[in-house]
């Protein structure tokens, strides 16, 4: 009769023992005891459409680049009047994320700074890159 029982308790403590590791959160001393949960990998969805691989072009600068690409507005007005007009489109959108880059087409750029400066009610002042 203790033979069973002895062996009944010992696969008991077993058992328990592995799965107490298992089933136990990883805690985290140091930030005050949170739980420390792993973040996902990074995979690509199933649907996804295939991706091209791009290396980049050695020695080429951004400026570069958005000179290369067909209707940006460095490649339609040169590199100092889009300049210009970016430092302007900086000065007066009150975006978060405005579209002033020499990358994009200047009348992308100037309808941003059109917008940001027609906010303005009548009795405001607006500021000077506005008027330029």
């Amino acid at each position: 009769m203790r033979l069973p029982l002895l062996a009944v308790a010992c696969l008991s403590l077993a058992l328990s023992a592995c799965g107490q590791n298992a089933s136990t959160p990883d805690i985290d001393e140091a930030k005050g005891g949170e739980e420390v949960i792993a973040a996902p990998s990074a995979e690509m969805p199933v649907d996804a459409p295939p991706q091209e691989e791009v290396s980049p072009s050695e020695g080429a600068t951004p400026g570069d680049q958005a000179a290369a690409a067909p209707g940006s507005c460095l490649a339609e007005v040169g590199a100092q009047a889009s300049a210009r007009l970016v430092e302007r489109c900086i000065a007066v959108s009150p975006a978060t994320r405005p579209p002033c880059n020499a990358g994009n087409p200047c009348t992308m750029i100037q309808g941003e700074i059109d917008r940001a400066c027609g906010q303005y009610g009548p009795g405001e002042t607006k500021p000077a890159e506005c008027a330029a």
